[in-house]
């Protein structure tokens, strides 16, 4: 360190941890405009830019900072995490690996390094890595859940619930445990146990989606009577967990509530008709009088489900009342000349386990049977797919007309089969009662259980499942083979 940079570096050590970053940012940059090698102020910069979850310019600043010193271990080790963070875990592993080197009983190192090896799909090494940092460290709870969440990937759920257990232990209020218990629980259809554990989401700062909650009045968790009165119900998650959840509204008003559900604006013309439905209120609009809320993912634990009693009423969304929507979108599409059958391939890229249950279209392409029409149901193609659709026109695309799930609703009305990965658009046409197919990763989310062929939730739905890790190609296989045997009037 130069000694005239000493005094204006201590300064911004100190801003950076009272949190002034602005004075420390500033401080830094001074410095390094004289000193562009000052690898201690580009690593301060770094961890500024990291805290702020601005990754790119934190990993620009950390491995510059590398560059000029390979051989500190603080540098790699935050330069791997920051890598991590930017979704770039295939980049940070050399850093990773480099850190646990310079540092090797540094428990948190070589966790940062089991997590980046996990979303490698590199689980045994991921398990390694954990076990190093447990034997550094034993009562480490952040690596009891870790290793914990990597034996779930793995399909050793007891093993994981175990982990999940022994970080409890530790730490009676580290509620990531309590929420990765709850979803090994729940796939393996506990929901008994599961659903209220499933709570515990409330109590993390960042767990997926989950939005606003707690309209100042009573969370209703069937303890109380709902005679006469009435309750705000309302969407936390995403729009597919909105869709398969709303079927609860039903029963709440057969218990004499009266129900306002909130919605977003774009399910608003799809839930207007829903059964048990008082009021619709649209996202925005100001809220009336209500006795009650809940949020719609809390409704099982309210009605005590289990798997035998999941409500599974076909078609419990419906388009009754929109004939004319119906008949806009069969005149849109033309003649019929061959069975049609509606594609999804990708869900939202911003999910956490998108890179597990999407493709791309020029993958699924090979299997599709000549002996049908395909239309895309995604109403957002992503770049690398636009090329793809382009050039095989056979594809019909309506994206552009797709206004909102009402739409979508309408086309699939029209289809003779939906085959979708797990996306919102599998959960509505499970909701309409029309034939879809779903495709699932090794390990799918909750709610799809395991090794069942169908779902509780949609008895229209068929599962498609990979046998192992990221094996899409036996899943297409069997796609093709069933579509080649021919799209049969009832089939499931």
């Amino acid at each position: 360190m130069n000694s005239q940079y000493k005094e204006m570096l201590q300064q911004a050590i100190h801003s950076f941890n009272t949190g002034n970053f602005d004075r420390a940012n500033s401080i830094l940059n001074r410095v390094i405009r004289v000193d562009t090698k000052n690898f201690f102020a580009l690593h301060l910069l770094g961890l500024i830019k990291a805290s702020q979850a601005n990754y790119r310019e934190a990993v620009d600043f950390l491995g510059r900072a590398a560059r000029i010193n390979p051989k500190d271990a603080h540098i790699q080790y935050n330069l791997a995490k920051a890598l991590s963070d930017y979704g770039l875990d295939k980049e940070s592993i050399p850093h990773h690996k480099k850190a646990v080197e310079l540092a090797p009983s540094n428990p948190e190192a070589w966790l940062n390094y089991g997590k980046s090896a996990s979303n490698m799909y590199n689980y045994e090494g991921a398990l390694d890595c954990y076990d190093k940092a447990l034997s550094l460290k034993p009562d480490y709870h952040e690596a009891w859940t870790n290793k914990g969440v990597t034996l779930h990937d793995l399909k050793r759920f007891d093993e994981a619930i175990a982990h999940y257990d022994k970080a409890l232990s530790l730490k009676p209020d580290y509620h990531i445990a309590s929420w990765n218990k709850s979803l090994s629980l729940l796939l393996r259809g506990d929901f008994e146990n599961g659903f209220p554990l499933y709570e515990s989401r409330w109590d993390l700062a960042a767990v997926g989606d989950l939005g606003e909650r707690f309209f100042g009045k009573p969370v209703w968790l069937g303890g109380e009577s709902l005679r006469d009165k009435t309750i705000l119900i309302y969407g936390e998650q995403g729009l597919g967990d909105f869709i398969q959840f709303c079927r609860y509204v039903k029963l709440v008003a057969e218990l004499g509530a009266t129900v306002i559900l909130k919605v977003p604006q774009t399910l608003a013309g799809l839930m207007e008709n829903l059964e048990g439905v008082s009021k619709l209120l649209v996202k925005g609009e100001e809220l009336p009088f209500f006795d009650y809320e809940c949020p719609l993912l809390s409704l099982p634990v309210a009605f005590k489900t289990n798997l035998h009693t999941i409500p599974n009423a076909v078609g419990y969304i419906n388009l009754n009342n929109h004939p004319d929507k119906i008949m806009e979108w069969k005149a849109r599409l033309g003649l019929k000349l061959k069975p049609r059958v509606g594609l999804v391939w990708s869900g939202n890229h911003h999910h956490k386990n998108d890179h597990n249950r999407s493709l791309l279209l020029r993958e699924f392409l090979p299997f599709l049977s000549n002996q049908f029409e395909y239309i895309s149901l995604q109403k957002e193609v992503r770049e690398v797919d636009k090329l793809t659709l382009d050039l095989n026109p056979h594809i019909l695309s309506y994206a552009s007309d797709l206004n909102d799930f009402l739409d979508t609703a309408a086309l699939i009305d029209n289809l003779d089969l939906v085959i979708s990965v797990d996306t919102s658009v599998a959960h509505l046409s499970g909701a309409l009662g029309r034939k879809t197919w779903l495709l699932l990763p090794y390990v799918p989310d909750w709610r799809w259980l395991l090794d069942m062929e169908n779902s509780p939730w949609y008895p229209s739905m068929k599962l498609f499942r990979q046998p192992a890790i990221s094996d899409w190609n036996s899943v297409l296989h069997q796609v093709k083979f069933d579509l080649n045997c021919g799209l049969s009037i009832d089939m499931p």
